[in-house]
């Protein structure tokens, strides 16, 4: 069973015991990821959230089985239309035996990729943590400066381990206001979650 299948197995049986789907795959890439969600989304869920896990901020993705008319329909659509998906055969969306998007999925893909991305930058992006992490080094390169006289390699690192963490922000803003571009464009509205981050919520597909 190729890596794909394996994917769209474990996927298609969360879906098929609960109302919630949460995928974890700690090497796939985003592409593989955002190709997952538009398949449990043919089947009646909804992309809801992303968590970064542990001190190697695994990437988690979670999905909500979507209670609107529409998605009900697009799920009894795809179910008729797909009556055994699986490995070795066909599922919505992909070519057989991969996680590759049919042209017709591609756009779809790629938006919910990129909502993927921006929403994984915003988990990553905690100033406070980041700073403080930068000023703790700081301070502790510091005062291990006079206790060992190792001056000429701990000052330098002092100094910057803050700037590094302020450039780490700086890029993380650049690369979620890209995004957030491309969703805007994509029609994607912009909302505030309760914490004060920015999200977007996609339009209803077209159709339904």
């Amino acid at each position: 069973m190729s890596i794909a299948d394996r994917h769209i197995t474990a996927l298609l049986r969360q879906a098929a015991t609960g109302d919630t789907i949460e995928l974890v795959h700690p090497f796939a890439e985003a592409e593989t990821f955002g190709a997952l969600v538009y398949i449990a989304e043919c089947y009646g869920f909804r992309y809801e959230s992303v968590r970064l896990v542990g001190k190697h901020r695994v990437l988690h993705v979670r999905l909500v089985r979507d209670p609107a008319p529409w998605a009900r329909q697009r799920a009894a659509a795809n179910s008729a239309a797909f009556p055994d998906p699986g490995p070795g055969r066909p599922v919505p969306g992909m070519y057989l035996g991969s996680l590759t998007p049919v042209p017709e999925a591609q756009p779809d893909v790629d938006v919910i990729t990129a909502l993927i991305r921006h929403d994984a930058l915003g988990e990553a992006a905690d100033r406070r943590k980041l700073l403080t992490v930068g000023w703790g080094a700081a301070a502790l390169f510091g005062l291990m400066a006079p206790l060992t006289g190792q001056y000429a390699v701990l000052l330098p690192l002092a100094v910057l381990m803050p700037l590094m963490m302020l450039g780490a922000l700086r890029v993380n803003a650049a690369r979620r206001t890209k995004l957030a571009r491309r969703l805007t464009a994509a029609g994607c509205t912009p909302v505030r979650d309760t914490a004060g981050r920015e999200r977007f919520v996609r339009p209803v597909p077209q159709g339904f």
